[in-house]
């Protein structure tokens, strides 16, 4: 499967962009002067990592696999090829996935969500591609979709908290926060150290206004990993948000010092450039 993109996608689509803005309640609106959210599309930049599962086996799978990330168009029309003399499921698979490295996410999504409905392999393997299909969905920026494609995987593989995580980040992109943290509750209680699913927890629970708990979610995320730019982020809007501005500004340097180069640190320097305009400095 690919990478795990849940800190990426956090802060797509359930972190606020700049600071301060108040957080819609099941759908209530943003006040006016709530500033606009700057947070990338889903998944934006996301870029897969080496793939599992394998769904096919042998030398010609192996091989267009391993072009995917050097040479993505070489992959494509080694894979069209391979298709059209009876590859199968193996080209099938190299074909999405080349899909989605040259830029187009929903192309490959719908390959993969097609294939895992037609393939004979095991359900933990039609699960894995499913949850590619997810995270492509994601990065198309198609959450409906990427939500139903979780939905099926967990159908086949109903105690996977990766697939729930997966499920969480789209509930959160359709502001679904109830549902979300559902999903994250049944994550942490297979898997209580995952720091993304608490940090996904808070950012959920601070969209519902509710900034006690957020606040607890996201200090016991940074007690399992304190190097998380993502999670430094959030907690640096969590502490604006209840009057920490110094507090507030120590975390989003935090972030862009530990990975200068990321969308945490491209957000944190406009809640920072934000904080510095504001009032009361």
């Amino acid at each position: 499967m690919f990478a795990r993109t849940a800190t990426l996608a956090l802060l797509a689509v359930l972190a606020t962009g700049p600071i301060g803005a108040a957080q819609p309640v099941d759908g209530a609106p943003a006040p006016a002067s709530a500033p606009a959210d700057t947070a990338p599309p889903p998944g934006a930049g996301a870029t897969p990592s080496p793939v599992v599962p394998h769904i096919a086996e042998g030398p010609d799978y192996e091989h267009c696999l391993a072009m995917l990330y050097n040479d993505p168009l070489g992959a494509k029309s080694f894979a069209d090829t391979w298709a059209a003399s009876g590859g199968g499921d193996g080209a099938m698979h190299c074909q999405a996935l080349a899909q989605i490295e040259l830029g187009n996410a929903a192309t490959g999504a719908d390959m993969l969500e097609r294939l895992a409905d037609a393939t004979k392999a095991p359900d933990l393997t039609r699960a894995a591609v499913y949850g590619q299909a997810v995270q492509a969905w994601q990065m198309a920026g198609q959450p409906a979709r990427a939500f139903d494609a979780a939905t099926l995987a967990l159908a086949l593989s109903p105690n996977d908290p990766d697939l729930m995580i997966d499920r969480a980040l789209a509930e959160g992109a359709m502001q679904r926060y109830h549902e979300a943290i559902d999903d994250l509750d049944h994550a942490l209680a297979i898997d209580p150290r995952r720091a993304e699913a608490f940090m996904l927890r808070a950012s959920a629970w601070r969209r519902l206004n509710n900034l006690e708990v957020a606040t607890s979610d996201i200090e016991r995320a940074l007690a399992i990993n304190p190097d998380s730019a993502e999670a430094l982020l959030e907690r640096g809007i969590l502490r604006q948000r209840t009057g920490n501005k110094a507090g507030a500004r120590e975390d989003w340097q935090r972030a862009i010092t530990l990975d200068p180069d990321s969308t945490a640190a491209d957000l944190a320097q406009q809640d920072l450039a934000l904080l510095d305009a504001g009032p009361d400095q």
